[in-house]
């Protein structure tokens, strides 16, 4: 493997790297892959217009063929801060406008790309603001196979549009989980609830914790409260509060059934055993221990 950087007066970088991650990663075969720290693609999907694509300037790697906003990571730079930076940088993609779903990873050894894959939350029209890209487009999903794609995005592609349509949701027993960890929660139950409720945004699961294809997921969550814990404030990133009106238990399968009518795939939250049983029964995919949750906190620190 040798790692080359782009001479100044290369249409990529015409002034030369501006970073020490703008470099050609040569493989001893031959192959040469852009970025040297790797390289991230945003796939930006709206469900009313598709999933925004890049028709790439003829003088760039596979030029001519539409694929991803995307480019080459920065050291130590996580593969959705690049890719969403990426995306500003050649797309135009304001800042906060989508939310990360799942991240697949193409790891080749000497060099790896990872698709962030993101729903766009707040609509927008894509700008060329770099000469890399000829068009920025909202491809429909049934349109997409009918593009010359990028040979990369090609092979990917069956594969991330079958992930598109899983929707991961994880509908959470608020008061088993906080109740789990005898930590003085009954002291102030709406305190706790409140605590778990800002460690669950954003919360990034291991796809096989999931039983799910990619690398990481970011589920949604619905946060299912009761008593003294209700009237916390309403949840963000991803994060949904519902406040059970009555029993608990029953305000869970209510949302679990919500939920599956939606279309998601519910991963049902709770430790009680006879509960567990309700939500499998009404159509829970999964159903996780409140020890299984509080692991994946517990590693995300």
């Amino acid at each position: 493997m040798t790692v080359v950087p782009p001479a100044a007066g290369e249409p990529r970088r015409p002034e030369g790297p501006r970073d020490p991650g703008d470099a050609w990663v040569v493989a001893d075969t031959g192959e040469r892959y852009w970025g040297r720290f790797g390289a991230a693609g945003l796939l930006a999907y709206d469900a009313a217009r598709g999933i925004l694509l890049q028709h790439r300037v003829s003088w760039s790697h596979f030029g001519g063929t539409w694929g991803l906003p995307g480019g080459a990571l920065h050291e130590d730079e996580s593969a959705i801060g690049g890719a969403i930076r990426e995306a500003q940088e050649e797309a135009g993609v304001p800042d906060g406008a989508v939310r990360p779903l799942f991240t697949s990873v193409l790891d080749l050894g000497i060099w790896s790309y990872t698709t962030v894959v993101a729903d766009v939350v707040d609509p927008f029209d894509p700008v060329i603001s770099d000469p890399e890209s000829v068009a920025l487009e909202w491809v429909p999903l049934d349109a997409v196979d009918g593009r010359p794609l990028h040979p990369g995005f090609a092979a990917a592609w069956p594969v991330l549009r079958q992930q598109l349509a899983e929707r991961p949701v994880l509908v959470v027993d608020a008061a088993n989980v906080v109740g789990s960890v005898p930590d003085g929660w009954w002291k102030d139950r709406a305190g706790a609830a409140s605590r778990l409720r800002s460690r669950l945004e954003g919360l990034a699961v291991p796809a096989g914790a999931l039983e799910l294809g990619g690398d990481v997921w970011f589920p949604a969550v619905s946060l299912v409260v009761e008593g003294q814990a209700r009237g916390i404030e309403a949840g963000s990133g991803g994060v949904s509060v519902v406040e059970a009106e009555g029993a608990g238990d029953d305000a869970i399968v209510a949302e679990v059934e919500r939920r599956i009518a939606d279309g998601r795939t519910v991963v049902a939250v709770t430790s009680d055993r006879e509960l567990q049983e309700r939500v499998a029964r009404a159509g829970a995919a999964r159903v996780r221990s409140a020890g299984w949750l509080r692991g994946l906190l517990e590693n995300r620190g």
